[in-house]
């Protein structure tokens, strides 16, 4: 089994970021404070994003994790390898977070095995001690450390959900997609296009959104919107792009791809 990804992030730059409420205040707070932190919302609205940028922000290391369905605690905690000079530990990005005081980010936590909520209990409550069963080492997360999940409601059931008693131990908060105005901002600043340009594709993003006669899983995301743009911003097509960027990803239904592209057509002309 591959081990997961853990992505450092550099506080060198910041990444562009645009506030939909007060997210960065609560955020800083509960790092403060060294409170858990659980963001809820859908693909594509920026989670991501608001992380990398409160890392930077706070000038802290990021590891980021994708979480999936064979993603175990061992993953995660770090597991003995065997080298040329024999056996060795070697940590897991949560390990390596706690060790460093850095930002730890499980994004779709509730894609992960049942097993790693409890390994997260003992670093969500006041004791943020991380036991390593496998050395015998208890570690004291200091006060730099965080650790912040994500999960995209839309997509929960009865069998990937998280139990109330696990969230319960974090400090909530949902994203959802822009609006108009901002999404137009946000377009902006992320592809350097023109506010006519990112507010033509704000307002079909809009109109997709509006189609509810058709089985879509989730509407046409600010993620989407921002491919469109680069893909126009390249010199490529504008109906071209958005029937790449925000009809083909959205369904592989014949017919909800017909009802994608004739609001495609019908707002571009």
């Amino acid at each position: 089994m591959n081990a997961p990804v853990a992505v450092p992030s550099s506080s060198a730059a910041l990444p562009f970021y645009r506030a939909q409420g007060n997210e960065i205040a609560l955020f800083e707070h509960a790092w403060r404070r060294q409170l858990p932190v659980m963001i809820k919302g859908p693909t594509g609205c920026g989670k991501t994003r608001f992380i990398q940028h409160m890392a930077a922000r706070l000038e802290r290391p990021l590891y980021t994790v994708s979480c999936h369905d064979d993603l175990s605690a061992s993953d995660l905690v770090g597991r003995h390898l065997i080298g040329d000079s024999g056996t060795f530990w070697s940590d897991g990005p949560l390990t390596r977070a706690v060790r460093e005081g850095a930002i730890c980010y499980l994004d779709e936590v509730v894609e992960a095995r049942k097993d790693t909520t409890v390994v997260l209990h003992p670093l969500t409550d006041d004791r943020r001690m991380l036991p390593l069963e496998r050395t015998g080492e208890t570690l004291q997360a200091p006060p730099g450390f965080m650790l912040v999940v994500s999960y995209n409601p839309g997509y929960q059931n009865l069998l990937k959900s998280l139990k109330p008693s696990t969230r319960q131990r974090f400090v909530a908060m949902s994203f959802d997609v822009p609006g108009a105005a901002l999404e137009t901002e946000i377009v902006c600043g992320e592809t350097g296009v023109d506010r006519a340009l990112a507010a033509r594709l704000v307002a079909l993003a809009g109109a997709l959104r509006a189609l509810t006669d058709h089985d879509l899983e989730e509407a046409a995301s600010t993620r989407l919107l921002v491919y469109a743009a680069r893909l126009v911003q390249s010199g490529f097509d504008l109906r071209q792009a958005c029937l790449a960027a925000l009809a083909e990803p959205l369904s592989d239904e014949p017919e909800t791809l017909d009802a994608l592209r004739e609001v495609i057509y019908a707002s571009l002309g």
